[in-house]
């Protein structure tokens, strides 16, 4: 996965909603971004060439920003089409599902990695350096680990090689978590702007960040994840035990479970 400004590579972009723009936007400069979409513009294809399903698919390079419940039949339309030695590489906020259907869908004379870059266009738009992405082998550890180090040294990230499984484990949590309380959260609307805490306000600066996420980025967050509907019975538990505190005019007792999405590895950065 090289490339330099004089002699760019191709490389296919498959879906160019806001994550797939943002993703040809900070590869442009190392290669010829061609995009597919069908809901895609001409006036948005000025960083990357729009162009059809075929042409994308037959890239050296190929990226699948498609939304997660769409992602077996993406795989099934472009697998004619792939090169022989082609990179796929998918950038869904869940993996487990993800690298199963690419070990099952994609032809064997290709390789595959999963990738879940941990921002969007809100939490990007200072740049994408210093930012954290997880990196899954699908099929062998070596181009997973190629893959790590263009994104360390090119797009200066901080990279996690984790297996999807740990990944998922931890994403149940993090994601889960914050996209659950945000989606409370926003249905409060309107809430205080005046008298605010810092506390309150990196709260809703969370809320923000997460705000125009689209439906399916949330589906796949809270459906596809196989831990997270673990994590949301223990939230939901310890939140209506401490109702019940407050109710009976107790003093809420803390937990004495295990801290959730401990188990497994949590990875280490890509050296």
């Amino acid at each position: 996965m090289t490339g330099s400004a004089g002699a760019r590579p191709r490389l296919g972009l498959i879906g160019y909603g806001a994550f797939g723009r943002l993703t040809a936007r900070h590869l442009s400069p190392w290669f010829e971004v061609l995009a597919h979409d069908p809901a895609a513009t001409v006036e948005e294809g000025t960083v990357a060439r729009l162009t059809d399903l075929a042409t994308a698919a037959a890239c050296p390079v190929v990226i699948l920003a498609v939304p997660v419940e769409a992602l077996a039949e993406t795989l099934s339309a472009i697998g004619p089409d792939l090169q022989d030695g082609a990179l796929v590489i998918d950038v869904g906020s869940v993996k487990v599902g993800p690298a199963r259907l690419m070990a099952e869908h994609l032809p064997a004379r290709v390789q595959a990695v999963g990738t879940h870059p941990l921002f969007g266009p809100q939490s990007a738009r200072d740049g994408i350096a210093g930012l954290r992405i997880a990196v899954c082998p699908v099929r062998g550890d070596r181009i997973a680990r190629r893959v790590a180090a263009f994104c360390r040294r090119a797009l200066k990230l901080k990279v996690f090689i984790v297996s999807p499984e740990d990944h998922d484990r931890e994403a149940a949590v993090v994601q889960g978590l914050t996209h659950l309380i945000s989606r409370v959260l926003l249905s409060m609307e309107p809430l205080p702007t005046r008298m605010t805490t810092t506390s309150f306000e990196r709260i809703m600066q969370a809320v923000e960040m997460v705000r125009y996420d689209s439906p399916a980025v949330f589906r796949a967050i809270e459906r596809e994840n196989p831990y997270a509907a673990g994590v949301r019975d223990r939230f939901f538990d310890l939140a209506a035990r401490a109702r019940a505190d407050l109710d009976d005019g107790t003093t809420p007792q803390s937990s004495s479970g295990p801290p959730v999405g401990s188990r497994g590895s949590s990875g280490s950065p890509a050296s």
